[in-house]
């Protein structure tokens, strides 16, 4: 690992305890001023759509702007709008019509959406090939650590700290992020002929349907991201209520399992990665599945405790099949279209995400809150049935 890396991951993760402490504070704000819990709830929904449209359009910067100051510019900008959030916020009376929030949180997120897939691209320029599935796992434990730690004390910091002052420290915070970023060396690329626009919308997704790997994964990430929104927070809480009949506090302890699980499994794949490099097809194949079966036994459980540990697992799985899976994606086209298939990938994520969780939370008021967890595990089980039959394609993508 290099400079180079180092300062990529540091800045990022400065910037996602700045984003996680800045979504804390607008929620809480937006609630606060409001009353409403509807409201509140249409942060998420705000950002997912901001970052959906994003990764339809980034592709018609890649090539136009380096994506070494696509990502610091989009971190700059972020920066910009969170100092004039809390300016704002000086002057305006409790009274005053907050609805503007909205549009500062939708363009903050479209410039996440940006960001998001040109951090996955510039890995392969900063890290020699036989290194990726490690530093792969690098980003994604600092990832989860800071995502982790944040949203057990982001609450607690806004029982000392106002919201308004909340907004400020975020910024400082970005601003620091965005010098890290700046920091960065410019990565060599190839010259793109610039041709018409829908061209470039339109790349990541020729990538995505003819290279054959990239082509099951898209449809595996269909698959998982609407069985993966059984795990936001609100369908967890109603699991906690109605199947379990527990408190909030179990609430806590199964959120915070899940996201543990995801560290285990990054801290391994960086300790075992030369292993795992040798048989990606087979590690991404028995996770998938082990993520299935274990998915079904939570949907029937009934203990807590059991709880806790099935979500700690299920944790562990899914990221021990996604770090192999990021670095098969990162081997598979060159380094100069990775940030066209990311976008691409994003788009799915998101677009899906978006529609699953309503959808997923339709199904749990009709059927059940089990009946979700139980759809949930036989998407899962289409998905792994997927990368069974597919799993040569899987193999020797790391050179």
């Amino acid at each position: 690992m290099n400079r180079n890396f180092y300062l990529l991951i540091t800045g990022q993760s400065v910037a996602n305890i700045g984003d996680v402490l800045y979504m804390v504070s607008i929620i809480n704000m937006i609630f606060a001023r409001t009353g409403s819990a509807t409201a509140a709830s249409f942060v998420p929904f705000t950002i997912t759509s901001a970052m959906f449209l994003s990764s339809l359009l980034t592709p018609l910067l890649v090539g136009k702007v380096s994506l070494k100051w696509l990502l610091a510019g989009s971190q700059i900008g972020k920066t910009i709008l969170l100092i004039g959030l809390g300016v704002a916020l000086l002057y305006l009376s409790e009274a005053a019509n907050y609805a503007w929030i909205f549009l500062v949180i939708g363009v903050i997120a479209f410039l996440d959406g940006c960001a998001n897939p040109v951090r996955q691209a510039l890995i392969p320029h900063y890290v020699e090939p036989e290194q990726l599935l490690k530093a792969n796992g690098i980003g994604e434990t600092a990832s989860q650590v800071v995502q982790t730690i944040m949203w057990f004390i982001g609450s607690l910091i806004l029982l000392l700290l106002s919201a308004q002052i909340l907004v400020w420290i975020v910024a400082g915070l970005f601003i620091l992020a965005s010098t890290l970023l700046c920091k960065l060396d410019d990565v060599a690329s190839s010259s793109i002929e610039q041709n018409n626009k829908w061209s470039q919308l339109k790349k990541g997704w020729v990538l995505l349907t003819s290279t054959p790997v990239l082509r099951q994964i898209a449809r595996i990430d269909i698959l998982e991201t609407i069985a993966g929104t059984v795990w936001i927070a609100a369908i967890i809480l109603v699991f906690v209520t109605e199947a379990l009949n527990r408190d909030q506090l179990w609430w806590g302890f199964i959120n915070g399992a899940y996201f543990f699980g995801l560290i285990i499994g990054s801290i391994y794949c960086i300790k075992y990665a030369s292993s795992i490099e040798k048989n990606l097809g087979s590690v991404i194949c028995w996770s998938s599945i082990a993520t299935f079966l274990v998915t079904l036994l939570f949907s029937f459980n009934q203990m807590p405790s059991i709880a806790v540990l099935l979500s700690l697992l299920i944790g562990t799985f899914s990221q021990l099949k996604s770090i192999p899976q990021q670095t098969i994606i990162q081997t598979s086209v060159p380094r100069e279209d990775l940030s066209s298939v990311y976008s691409s990938l994003g788009a799915i994520s998101t677009g899906m995400f978006g529609l699953a969780s309503l959808a997923m939370g339709i199904a749990a008021d009709l059927f059940g809150v089990r009946a979700a967890f139980v759809i949930s595990a036989s998407l899962l089980g289409g998905a792994s049935l997927l990368v069974f039959k597919h799993r040569p394609l899987f193999e020797g993508n790391v050179e």
